[in-house]
């Protein structure tokens, strides 16, 4: 979303820095670690490597926190961007409206031609997805953030936040889908989120029983983005920076434990988002980015940030571009003569090829200031 966030007169680079930091997991970091720890075969090892896939289904790895942390920043960045569309006495519904519906159109439109529209195969076709997810949330928190005033943000985001948790809660665990036992309310097979849509959604789904952007399942990480909204509603404000760091560090702690406590009853599942994966991917996403405006903004060590910077200020673009585009046929062409004598390095040596031509293409973007804001 937008990259020009400002605080005062001085830009936030931990946002971009934090937010490239995420994408560069989905550019091939996730692949990297993994052939990385993959050459040793002892125990711990593996035990990291897991770290860098998706829980199958429940459970919590560093890999399932990289999209609800790019949901969080979605918000964070919107008490910013919707600011110039407001002020005390009214809302400028003119201007900020077509932008909204415009990104939102955008976003998900991007989001089908990854997913293989232009095929015509709509029956085959996996209709949900990432951008599409982004999309939805992006529109509602957009149209939230725009008319709610600032100074009573705080209070409605957070009963909406708290209404939507312990409501999805309640409905797993009180609606069954049709034939199925209670005991089975969070199984694959089972679960309500996938019944829905199975019921609803066109086309090919994730997994066989439902989808993980699905459409019951997207209400939590709604507020997934509202908790991000939240934050960057105090990172707005005119408090100094020791407070902005003390309230994301305690905050994100409070929010993880909970998460952590409500797990016992509602496991963790990035599929399902389930309450208390919400919560603990929201609150580890605002540690991250308590460390990060920590180290950059407040201790003023940027450089070694720029790399995910160049990264950050065209997330959309390289997840676009790379579900187009095979960027593996160039390095293949690069390097095919010789990655087969670097021995047991050669799919490490390959991963950073990989990874280095994406991040180049970014800063030739970045240096002929090419931004795609959607």
């Amino acid at each position: 979303m937008d990259t020009e966030i400002k605080n005062s007169s001085n830009r936030i680079l931990s946002i971009d820095a934090l937010r490239g930091f995420d994408m560069f997991w989905i550019m091939g970091g996730s692949e990297l670690a993994i052939v990385f720890f993959a050459l040793s075969g002892a125990s711990w090892a593996q035990r990291w490597a897991s770290e860098f896939s998706h829980s199958s289904w429940n459970g919590f790895t560093f890999y399932d926190l990289i999209f609800p942390l790019f949901l969080f920043i979605v918000g964070l960045v919107l008490p910013f961007s919707m600011s110039k569309y407001r002020n005390e006495k009214r809302v400028d519904l003119k201007h900020a409206y077509p932008r909204i519906i415009q990104r939102t159109i955008v976003l998900f439109i991007l989001g089908l031609l990854i997913n293989g529209f232009l095929n015509f195969n709509f029956a085959a076709m996996r209709w949900p997805g990432v951008l599409q997810r982004i999309a939805i949330c992006y529109l509602f928190s957009a149209i939230l953030t725009l008319h709610i005033p600032p100074k009573y943000q705080s209070r409605v985001f957070g009963i909406i936040i708290l209404v939507i948790l312990t409501g999805y809660w309640i409905l797993f665990k009180f609606v069954q889908a049709p034939g199925i036992s209670p005991a089975e309310y969070l199984t694959k097979e089972g679960n309500l989120a996938g019944y829905i849509d199975r019921m609803i959604i066109p086309g090919s789904l994730y997994y066989k029983y439902g989808d993980n952007e699905g459409l019951l399942s997207t209400l939590p990480a709604f507020a997934t983005t509202l908790m991000g909204v939240l934050t960057g509603g105090i990172l707005k404000t005119s408090r100094t920076q020791i407070y902005k760091i003390l309230w994301m560090l305690v905050g994100g702690i409070i929010i993880t434990g909970t998460g952590i406590l409500w797990s016992f009853v509602f496991p963790l599942n990035k599929i399902l988002w389930t309450s208390s994966y919400a919560l603990v991917s929201g609150g580890c996403s605002l540690l991250l980015l308590c460390l990060f405006y920590w180290i950059i903004d407040y201790k003023g060590y940027k450089k070694w940030a720029f790399p995910f910077i160049v990264i950050g200020v065209n997330a959309i673009t390289i997840y676009v571009v790379q579900g187009l585009f095979d960027f593996g046929i160039l390095v293949d062409i690069a390097i095919h003569g010789f990655v087969g004598y670097m021995g047991q390095a050669k799919d490490i040596f390959y991963m950073i090829c990989f990874i280095t031509l994406k991040w180049f293409f970014l800063y030739f973007l970045y240096k002929r200031k090419i931004f795609l804001k959607i």
